[in-house]
């Protein structure tokens, strides 16, 4: 019975040693995997950290960003998770589409912006409530400080339905913070510069494209019988794509189009002084209007835009062929006469010029301004004429 009882003690003994061999086998199985597992993923952030840069980019810029200290800035771990997990499962490998704008073509089309604004944002809340009021006209200008006080007229004809922006010439921006209108207007300066130069610079049609019309206009206008709100009401009821206030007229009239008439709400002809013009729906007797305060649709902006020449910053010239950017021009190009400004001539960036060779600032300007004028003209018909010869024609 005793060596029974033994034997029966051996093999019990046995099967438990089998048991804590098994056991010891599955949990260190379990163990080095979950070792593993933390090796491979320090292993990987260690090689983001290092190696993979535009990975690194993509995993930073998942995660909220903002200017406040650690202390005030809270990321958690479970946010950090999904981030990560959003990067890693999209596969952009997959998106080649020559469709999208150049040097975008790896981008989903619903991410791209192709359009921006001048509209201002706040620092904080939700982003769909910035606007009280999306303005749907733009008004630029460019300004000295000099003449503050009539832009601060000029301003107060147009409402917050326009955006507004201020292209400083003069360097003294901070000064204009006196005008309460002001805070809500962009501001741009670069000395010396004339209001073609920022308008290529600083209004490209993609840009301005939210804007249905846009103002381009000189400092020096006086507007006690103008308010921008009738004036585009006017414009929309005429069809003008391109226009102008009328002007009222005074000894600084170079062109009889852009005189003002009393008996009429708006003019797109007229009869010029006599061998000014060979075809009357030519200008200057039609499909004209100055560059001194044009107005353009967003679709007439985006041709003349392109027009406007990097080095040739006064813009003379430009007025004469703004007609190839509508049709037919001599319906889509006019004056508003029920709306009109006055020129007041005033000293501005004509005198930041330089005094050269025994001449006035403005008189170095004013040779300049018809150099370009020339030269204008001679690039648009070199590049008229070189089209019809490469495409036969001529």
């Amino acid at each position: 019975m005793n060596r029974i009882r033994s034997d029966f003690h051996k093999k019990s003994t046995g099967y438990k040693l089998i048991a804590v061999a098994i056991c010891s086998t599955v949990m260190g199985y379990l163990i080095g995997s979950s070792f593993s597992s933390i090796l491979t993923e320090k292993v990987e952030m260690i090689h983001l950290n290092t190696e993979d840069t535009d990975y690194r980019a993509d995993y930073k810029s998942a995660l909220p960003k903002c200017s406040l200290s650690n202390s005030e800035w809270q990321i958690s771990r479970s946010d950090f998770a999904s981030s990560t997990v959003n990067i890693r499962s999209g596969d952009s490998s997959k998106i080649r589409l020559t469709t999208n704008p150049r040097g975008t073509e790896t981008l989903p089309p619903g991410i791209i912006e192709t359009h921006s604004d001048f509209y201002l944002h706040q620092l904080h809340g939700n982003s769909g409530e910035d606007l009280v009021v999306k303005p749907k006209y733009l008004l630029a200008l460019t300004v000295g400080y000099l003449q503050k006080d009539v832009i601060n007229s000029l301003v107060s004809k147009f409402s917050e339905n326009f955006s507004f922006i201020l292209f400083h010439y003069d360097g003294r921006t901070s000064e204009w913070n006196q005008f309460e209108w002001s805070k809500r207007a962009i501001h741009i300066s670069a000395r010396k510069q004339t209001k073609w130069w920022y308008a290529k610079r600083f209004l490209h049609p993609d840009i301005v494209a939210p804007y249905e019309y846009i103002f381009i206009w000189d400092e020096d206008l006086g507007v006690e019988h103008f308010t921008a709100e009738k004036y585009v009401k006017l414009v929309k009821k005429h069809g003008l794509e391109i226009s102008q206030p009328g002007l009222e007229p005074n000894n600084s009239l170079p062109w009889l189009m852009t005189k003002r008439r009393e008996d009429a709400e708006v003019h797109k002809e007229v009869e010029e002084r006599p061998g000014w013009c060979h075809d009357p729906h030519l200008p200057p007797c039609a499909g004209f209007v100055e560059i001194m305060a044009p107005v353009f649709s967003r679709e007439s902006w985006r041709c003349a835009w392109h027009m406007i020449q990097n080095d040739l910053v006064h813009g003379w010239g430009l007025d004469l062929a703004l007609r190839r950017c509508v049709e037919p021009p001599h319906e889509k190009i006019g004056v508003v006469d029920a709306q009109w400004i006055e020129h007041k001539v005033l000293p501005s960036l004509g005198n930041q010029g330089e005094a050269l060779d025994g001449r006035a600032p403005w008189e170095g300007v004013r040779a300049r301004c018809n150099f370009e004028w020339k030269e204008f003209e001679r690039r648009m018909d070199a590049a008229e004429k070189d089209y019809l010869h490469t495409h036969h024609l001529q």
